[in-house]
């Protein structure tokens, strides 16, 4: 009778397990998250079709011609680059001199499964592999954003000098792109003389569909210049499944992701949460919701926006969309539709002069990127940041003292060889001094010698 009973009681906890994983939805994420409003999310559709113009073989004829108001001029398009060219450092981009807008933008392709470089800059990662400004980082894609910064930041600065400081810098990406975007954003905002002293207000990164590329307290530190887009299910900023794993099942993704499925619901969050290595999706979250519980097709999409801590997209979505909605010609086409619902319900225009409530609306954003930090802490976050916005906090060198907060208790625990860092010293080992690109790259990413003499890493 009691093994009757035993079996019963597992039975019924398999069912209700399978229940809540067959019946959660992407929506189910951003539940509890408020809505965005239409001048926040007013720039998401434009820059999709800018990161989409990178796909296309001829500017003047594109493939996927726009379905909102807005067009790209191809004669403001200051250089494009293809995978010839970037030799498989980085994803085709282009820069982007937008007059309208007053924006210097720089847009990064996506993964393209025909090209093996950017399998290898996928790969090229492990768990705690790379530690960065006090947390982890997803070390292919940095090295991809450090040589994209070298390779770009004169013209970054010439453009910036010649249209005046009223323009801002803007870096956008998508799926591989947008995990090099948001790193390349990170280092912009801690070496904004590379990019001729822009302010670090002026500076926005949307990474759209990333790649997890940064830990938690990374994450939330830099929500006030990253922005993530994710359209309903969408998997690639779900799963903290390594990406070599991804790749060797690319045939057999919905198996894996299921399995990644099971496995990460009898995981607790505080365990996920205290594990400094795991890398999440970056900044502040822009989730595009289009799809209901139980019923078919898609609805009219709702937007809505928040700086997570807990729940930062920790569940794969059982979904056969999960892979769909990764694709970024269904982004730009949601995200035009939910600006203009948003439009309609806010009844205002992006071209009459910003309201008050716009002030307030910044104000709260700045409130609620700081208790998102104060979060952090309180969940004992390894190398959570103090509850101070960013802007607060002490300028000082990425490889100083960032690092040595660390718990070395933490590495030994986890079975890490993580170098400790070295201090950037002028003439003495007391005086610690801003040290030049050259020498910081070198020290971020272990290399011998000037990042000019010779690649940052091999190159076929």
């Amino acid at each position: 009778m009691s093994i009757c009973c035993i079996e019963c009681f597992l039975g019924l906890g398999c069912l209700n397990w399978a229940w809540k994983r067959c019946t959660h939805t992407g929506a189910d994420d951003s539940a509890a998250w408020p809505p965005s409003t239409a001048a926040e999310f007013e720039p998401v559709p434009h820059l999709c079709r800018l990161t989409l113009a990178v796909y296309e073989h001829d500017l003047h004829h594109p493939q996927f011609p726009p379905i909102g108001g807005y067009r790209l001029n191809p004669n403001s398009v200051v250089k494009r680059v293809t995978y010839e060219q970037t030799r498989g450092h980085t994803p085709p981009y282009l820069i982007y001199l937008d007059h309208t807008r007053r924006e210097i933008v720089m847009a990064i392709r996506g993964l393209n499964l025909k090209k093996e470089s950017d399998y290898e800059m996928m790969l090229d990662n492990r768990l705690g592999k790379h530690m960065f400004d006090g947390g982890f980082v997803h070390h292919g894609l940095l090295k991809s954003a450090v040589w994209l910064l070298n390779e770009e930041s004169e013209n970054l600065r010439r453009l910036w000098v010649e249209n005046g400081e009223c323009y801002k810098m803007v870096f956008v990406g998508h799926s591989l792109g947008g995990g090099v975007a948001a790193l390349l954003t990170v280092l912009v905002v801690n070496h904004l003389e590379m990019v001729g002293g822009v302010a670090r207000e002026m500076v926005k990164c949307y990474a759209i569909a990333p790649a997890r590329c940064l830990s938690l307290n990374l994450a939330v530190k830099y929500a006030d210049v990253i922005y993530s887009v994710v359209l309903q299910d969408d998997f690639l900023p779900r799963t903290p499944t390594p990406l070599e794993d991804i790749f060797q099942s690319i045939f057999c993704l919905p198996c894996l992701l299921f399995m990644v499925c099971m496995r990460d619901t009898f995981i607790p969050e505080d365990t996920k949460l205290q594990d400094p290595r795991r890398l999440y999706a970056p900044g502040r979250m822009y989730h595009i919701v289009d799809r209901k519980f139980c019923r078919c097709g898609r609805y009219p999409p709702d937007v809505r926006t928040a700086i997570p801590v807990d729940g930062r997209f920790e569940h794969i979505i059982l979904s056969c969309n999960a892979t769909s909605d990764h694709a970024i010609i269904w982004i730009e086409r949601e995200a035009e539709k939910a600006l203009q619902i948003l439009k309609e319900k806010s009844g205002d225009s992006v071209t009459v002069q910003p309201k008050l409530q716009r002030f307030d609306r910044l104000q709260s954003i700045e409130k609620e990127h700081k208790v998102a930090l104060e979060r952090a802490i309180s969940l004992k976050i390894p190398h959570a940041v103090t509850g101070k916005t960013p802007d607060e906090e002490e300028k000082e060198p990425l490889t100083k003292t960032s690092e040595e907060r660390y718990d070395q208790e933490e590495l030994a625990k986890n079975d890490l060889h993580v170098e400790p860092p070295r201090q950037i010293v002028d003439g003495s080992d007391t005086k610690p001094t801003q040290a030049n690109w050259n020498d910081l790259v070198e020290r971020l990413l272990g290399e011998h010698g000037s990042s000019h003499k010779k690649p940052l890493y091999p190159v076929e």
